[in-house]
């Protein structure tokens, strides 16, 4: 049976910190990255994907796929994330993983300010959800894994295509990949 709609909950001994995107005006990239679990499912059960995006440019900084809902796999992703920038805060729902002392000691350690999602408040952190919705229709339901192997080859190739050839509305039409990396801001 797959997990229900709610997928990450407080852990009640963990911190929770204040949202700090409301009114913020976010205009280029690792200003605000972005971050939460997902479940996909499998011929015979489900596994979780965890993404890091830049808010800014929707770029997918790290992913990962686990059979289970922890800390260790959440964190891996925001360690391969770390090797390609630092942003001025990072966003995430309340979830376990996020609020656990690990994973806020670390972005603390990294001089990493932490917002959380408002409890219950999906559209705090809109634009993964919207990611989550792409990634869902545009290759995980069009495509059969066997296994957890060939679905992490598969998001290996889809999110590369997310990136450096999918063109983004939002985005004026250019790729996360021309936003991130570009030396000029978007028009």
């Amino acid at each position: 049976m797959a997990p229900g709609p709610q997928t990450s909950r407080p852990h009640p001994e963990h911190l929770i910190y204040p949202y700090l995107l409301r009114d913020l005006v976010i205009d280029r990239p690792n200003q605000v990255w972005c971050t939460d679990v997902t479940y996909l499912p499998m011929p015979r059960g489900f596994l979780f994907l965890v993404a890091i995006l830049d808010w800014y440019s929707r770029y997918v900084l790290a992913w990962m796929v686990s059979n289970t809902q922890d800390t260790a796999f959440c964190l891996q992703a925001l360690e391969h994330a770390l090797l390609l920038g630092c942003p001025e805060i990072f966003n995430s729902d309340q979830g376990c993983q996020f609020t656990s002392t690990a994973f806020t000691t670390r972005l603390k350690a990294a001089g990493i300010q932490i917002s959380m999602d408002g409890r219950g408040r999906v559209f705090d952190n809109i634009f993964i959800e919207r990611f989550w919705r792409t990634v869902k229709y545009e290759y995980v339901y069009l495509t059969d894994h066997r296994d957890g192997k060939e679905l992490e080859r598969g998001l290996t190739t889809y999110f590369r295509f997310y990136n450096t050839e999918r063109p983004h509305q939002a985005l004026g039409y250019r790729t996360p990949e021309d936003i991130h990396f570009a030396n000029t801001p978007m028009a």
